[in-house]
């Protein structure tokens, strides 16, 4: 076994520049070539009969960075579409967001427990089969929760708002009786018999852990290989290659609950209100089948690559041979005494301690963000599911990608220092800070009157039972929405007669009518079924165009801060190093985030739909004061992670982002000699003329 190693340089004399100052002509860069004889057991890639050449040649740095960029994107595509069809599930499976916000906490717990075992016993595995486990374990999460549909059906209340079943309820009655209860009524209700209860949400929770698992072998164990497997002047550009693609699988994913939220929840079904009511449920289980095909072929695709890299282990072989072996080629079994040691140093390395809390507090801040963002829209600017499941996606993270793009070749062009780089981090959170304060001036007045009358409206139908009413809006001739016809005091229900779809209700005595000399209001105390129409479009696109600002200025700094996370750590910790700073943050930030902040906006909740069991899902907020709440608490956090950062940019003066080759070293030390004795020349001149 040999390793050729050609240096194509050019051994060209030193010219002079004219001044007595000789300078080397610029040497070309060392290139590696890999012998044939170097591929072996650990070099040699494919399993079973899916080997050969063809797949050894493929067998490259940069075909791996994109191979992995693009099922990094597949498993991004995972979590966004979770995120998209909360909302939907929250209606569904009447869930609170309380609750909601430790479903999505579930990936965090597992990848928090995993991440840093993962991290710090797979260094000497093959990889990239582990890496194609953790895609199979994603498609038994993407298959648990379609799975939920065919166990549970499309619901009760999907059900009767349908043209097949909007006639009678699921025993069989006529609608009578099931419309009685949205009336007002002298008469307490019964309570709706929750049947699925907590099942749905075990499952729901189960899969969430198992997702963590999964992705964290995944990006742990990618990202390690594709950093010890690439070269470190390279590796700047293919981190930014490797982000780039990953970033494009939360759009896709948006993309794609956008499209299936459009379609009825049982899309056989033909449904009696338009995607643009808020009781409207979407087909969010659709496309959980595509992403389990996707995400199968993924671990196939991966788990061709060898254990290490032809290329990689040619540089690492000229390294010993150069004695200057590889610190990662250490094959030995760890202990718990070297993972303790290794905890303490890097408890010791301010640079990654600092960096590591600045992240903390960034991510507990923005998080709302991430996790409720969709949720956010519908609420305050009155959008579809599928709408806000666009403009949370493929819109905004349209300029994130542009903003890594445009990170990434600044930084490969430039090659800026540490301090350079923790100072654009710094500057990148304070905009993003004022973006956020500008999210709380940015809310639709029609959307905040819907909750102040519904708190009018509470307190005229107290007499009126309406604890256990399922959320109908409806509209009076004054172009009021309310929650249903029992909180506007409505004793009668017709159908209209030139809309048979569409209701009509009567009697309805906390309708007030406006201040007119006509003695007869009863024609003012009518509604019809469905929500007034606001119109909160002007806000809405103002709200997006401060989005997209801030994804663009947040994404460019997501390959700095990883770079710097990188880099601030030893080489034979970089692996445990990442897995202990994935476990910290999860436990920090990722966990609590969301839990605290789907409490937060249930504190503001103003209509509840209450069931036997529990009080359901909030169908009405408070949207003004939830506004300038989650806005101004979220902004504190982002702001306190840029004061970490300052932090970080003190101690991160020494930390070297590029390492310069051997070739380069001696060109510069050249370059020296020959000014110095370009200098002495100079100088015995200046000599001779004085004593002359």
């Amino acid at each position: 076994m040999s390793v050729e190693v050609k240096e194509q340089t050019e051994a060209v004399p030193f010219l002079g520049d004219g001044d007595g100052v000789k300078k080397p002509v610029e040497e070309k860069p060392e290139k590696i070539e890999v012998d044939v004889e170097l591929i072996d057991k650990d070099t040699s890639g494919g399993f079973w009969i899916f080997k050969g050449p063809t797949l050894q040649r493929l067998a490259t740095g940069t075909i791996f960075v994109a191979v992995f960029g693009i099922t990094s994107c597949f498993m991004a595509m995972s979590f966004a579409y979770f995120n998209s069809t909360m909302t939907t599930l929250e209606k569904r499976y009447k869930i609170p967001t309380k609750v909601l916000g430790v479903l999505s906490t579930g990936n965090d717990i597992s990848a928090m427990f995993s991440s840093i075992i993962i991290g710090y016993y797979l260094r000497n595995v093959h990889r990239p089969r582990w890496m194609g486990l953790g895609f199979l374990i994603i498609t038994v999460f993407c298959i648990m929760n379609a799975s939920l549909h065919f166990l549970y059906g499309a619901g009760e209340e999907a059900l009767k708002l349908t043209h097949e079943f909007g006639n009678q309820n699921m025993t069989g009655n006529s609608t009578s009786s099931l419309s009685s209860s949205q009336l007002c009524t002298s008469e307490k209700t019964n309570c709706h018999m929750d049947i699925e209860s907590w099942s749905p949400i075990i499952i729901l929770f189960v899969a969430q852990l198992i997702l963590g698992i999964g992705a964290g072998m995944v990006i742990i164990v990618g990202v390690a290989y594709m950093d010890d497997n690439t070269a470190k002047s390279k590796a700047p550009a293919m981190l930014t290659l490797s982000t780039f693609l990953r970033m494009m699988g939360p759009s896709a994913g948006y993309l794609l609950s956008s499209q299936c939220l459009k379609l009825y929840i049982d899309p056989r079904l033909r449904p009696l209100i338009k995607n643009t009511d808020p009781r409207w449920m979407g087909a969010w289980w659709l496309g959980y089948i595509l992403l389990a095909v996707i995400t199968l072929l993924s671990a196939f695709v991966i788990a061709l690559f060898p254990r290490e890299l032809p290329s990689a282990k040619a540089r690492r072989l000229k390294q010993a041979k150069t004695d200057e072996p590889d610190p990662n080629d250490k094959h030995k079994a760890y202990s718990v005494s070297d993972m303790w040691k290794s905890v303490k140093g890097l408890a010791a390395n301010k640079v990654y301690v600092y960096n590591m809390a600045a992240s903390i507090v960034y991510f507990f801040g923005y998080n709302v963000y991430w996790t409720f963002s969709q949720k956010y829209i519908e609420m305050q600017y009155r959008q579809s599911a599928s709408v806000a499941s666009m403009a949370s996606g493929p819109v905004p993270l349209s300029f994130s990608a542009v903003g890594v793009v445009l990170s990434g070749y600044v930084i490969y062009k430039f090659k800026p220092g540490a301090r350079a780089i923790v100072s654009w981090n710094v500057i990148v959170d304070f905009l993003t800070v004022a973006g956020i304060l500008c999210y709380s001036l940015i809310g639709c007045k029609d959307s905040d009157q819907l909750g102040s009358m519904a708190t009018t409206s509470n307190s005229c139908s107290a007499s009126c039972h309406c604890d256990y009413a399922f959320y109908s809006p409806i509209c009076s001739p004054n172009n009021v929405t309310y929650t249903t016809a029992c909180h506007a005091g409505c004793t009668a229900m017709s159908k209209d007669p030139f809309d048979h779809d569409r209701k009509i209700y009567t009697g309805c005595s906390c309708i007030s009518a406006p201040n007119i000399t006509d003695t007869d209001v009863s024609h003012w105390q009518t509604a019809v079924g469905g929500h007034c129409p606001v119109d909160c479009t002007q806000q809405f696109y103002i709200f997006l165009v401060v989005m997209c600002f801030l994804k663009l200025v947040g994404a460019s700094s997501k390959s700095t801060n990883f770079l710097i996370s990188l880099r601030c750590i030893p080489p034979e910790q970089k692996s445990f190093g990442l897995g202990l700073g994935s476990m910290v943050t999860s436990l920090l930030a990722f966990i609590p985030s969301p839990i605290f902040y789907g409490w937060l906006i249930d504190k503001y909740c103003l209509v509840w739909g209450k069931t036997c069991s529990n009080k359901g899902n909030c169908w009405l907020y408070d949207t003004y004061s939830l506004r300038y709440v989650l806005n101004y608490t979220a902004a504190t956090f982002v702001l306190l992670g840029g004061f970490c950062n300052i932090f970080v940019w003190y101690y991160a003066k020494h930390l070297q982002i590029f390492d310069e080759n051997e070739e380069t070293k001696l060109s510069l030390k050249r370059k020296e000699e020959n000014i110095l004795q370009g200098l002495g020349s100079t100088l015995q001149l200046e000599i001779k003329e004085e004593k002359l």
